[in-house]
């Protein structure tokens, strides 16, 4: 044999000794999604043998692209490679569910021409779940929390990324709906693709469903061309259906022919158009009161509300006040808004707080409170009047409104809530809110 080949054989068998003893999985494959090597690691994370692995497409051997939505090879091959790192969550042989941090790393060939990718990753699922259970966690996906309650929705989160079902995120206005839906699906194996979010309350009924399924040119005046809507943009990811309880009649009917057949038919078109996207859907109103009321088709209800999610108001986890004020003084830091910090007293009132707006309202207090301070200690004195005041004995909606004044603004309005809350100078949150604690008025 050939003392050359005879080296490099050796080589070959030497390296892969030595990646079958890592505790990381390895696999390689080249510029063709072709397999080249899966070491031992690789074969107990993932459940499959080297033997059904090796030499087969990535996306055949698995049922499905190996990296999800993040996969960079499901069209025409790349040409170079920057190295990346991600989580990811795995679907192993026996349909488990394992959260993986990846790592990516380019190929070349002699003449540094680029050849395929080599991929190493850890499973980290125990590891997570230990921390969430222990809560030796202060944040997940993005989400900043250590209160228990906070830590059944980290795992809620981690539980819904392993499946396709639709999910329906309640709470109440500011409590951060659209950041755990984006969490579920960034943590999905759609997290390579397209998070796509749509408020549905906030624009007019045909104006929206332009937005969501698109128009053809010559629709209507001003369709000057082709558009694509939200669900064609989010295909292959997740579309975020806030407020869906604002829907009107005619487009809870569109809606759920969409979630039963998947199908749709641009405005002004006549071609059926097809899409692979998981439905996400939020509301700050309680969507089976809704239905009790007329007011939201059942099936449509139960279409949606598949796995409900219910996020906790900031005044039942204060314990994550402390937390979210750091995080969100840091991030100010890094715009160039620095502070000394936040004195006793000032974390005191804020913990006394009700806190009707939630966390979003918890971080439009300290950007109040940065303009004021100047780059100082944050003392109470720099808070808004509402805080110091502590007028936070009961909520909102009461102190503004009355059943006579609210039913009186609902007559005017036909019952456009959006319009009758304009007209009493109130957010629609607080309206809604109102609404609950008087059914009788409608």
């Amino acid at each position: 044999m050939d003392v050359r080949l005879e080296n490099l054989l050796t080589d070959k068998i030497n390296l892969e000794r030595i990646l079958d003893s890592l505790m990381e999985g390895i696999i390689a494959h080249d510029k063709e999604r072709r397999i080249l090597f899966f070491n031992r690691a690789a074969e107990k994370i993932t459940g499959y043998d080297r033997e059904e692995i090796l030499g087969r497409d990535c996306h055949d051997a698995f049922g499905s692209p190996f990296c999800g939505g993040r996969c960079s090879f499901c069209g025409e091959p790349p040409n170079s490679w920057t190295n990346v790192d991600y989580p990811l969550n795995l679907v192993t042989k026996d349909g488990s569910s394992r959260r993986i941090e990846m790592s990516v790393t380019g190929m070349t060939d002699e003449s540094g021409c680029f050849t395929g990718v080599l991929a190493a990753f850890r499973d980290v699922t125990d590891l997570i779940g230990l921390q969430i259970r222990l809560g030796q966690i202060t944040s997940f996906a993005g989400i900043i929390g250590q209160d228990h309650k906070m830590l059944q929705i980290f795992e809620q989160i981690r539980e819904l990324a392993t499946n396709d079902y639709p999910v329906h995120v309640m709470g109440e206005t500011g409590t951060g709906k659209e950041l755990v839906a984006a969490a579920i699906h960034n943590e999905s194996r759609r997290g390579g693709g397209a998070f796509v979010p749509i408020n549905c309350g906030a624009l007019p009924e045909g104006v929206l469903e332009s937005e969501l399924f698109g128009h053809v040119k010559g629709a209507f005046s001003g369709a000057i061309r082709d558009k694509k809507g939200r669900f064609e943009l989010a295909d292959g990811g997740t579309i975020f259906l806030d407020e869906v309880v604002d829907l009107t009649k005619g487009m809870q009917v569109k809606l759920l022919r969409v979630l039963q057949e998947g199908t749709f038919e641009r405005v002004g078109g006549e071609e059926t158009v097809s899409v692979d996207v998981r439905v996400i859907s939020a509301a700050n109103r309680d969507l089976k009161r809704e239905v009790e009321r007329k007011n939201f088709r059942e099936d449509l209800y139960y279409r949606l509300n598949v796995v409900p999610v219910e996020l906790p108001p900031l005044r039942e986890r204060k314990n994550d006040i402390p937390l979210l004020a750091e995080e969100f003084l840091r991030q100010a830091s890094e715009q160039g808004q620095k502070t000394a910090g936040l004195s006793k007293k000032a974390l005191s009132l804020m913990m006394d707080y009700l806190w009707p707006g939630n966390v979003r309202e918890l971080q439009n207090a300290l950007h109040y409170a940065l303009v004021k301070c100047k780059g100082r200690l944050i003392r109470p004195e720099d808070l808004p009047m509402e805080l110091k005041s502590r007028r936070s004995s009961r909520r909102g909606p009461t102190r503004k409104l009355n059943p006579e004044m609210v039913q009186a603004a609902l007559d005017r309005t036909g019952g456009n809530k959006a319009k009758a809350a304009r007209h009493l100078g109130v957010g629609r949150a607080t309206l809604y809110r109102f609404l609950e604690e008087f059914p009788d008025v409608s």
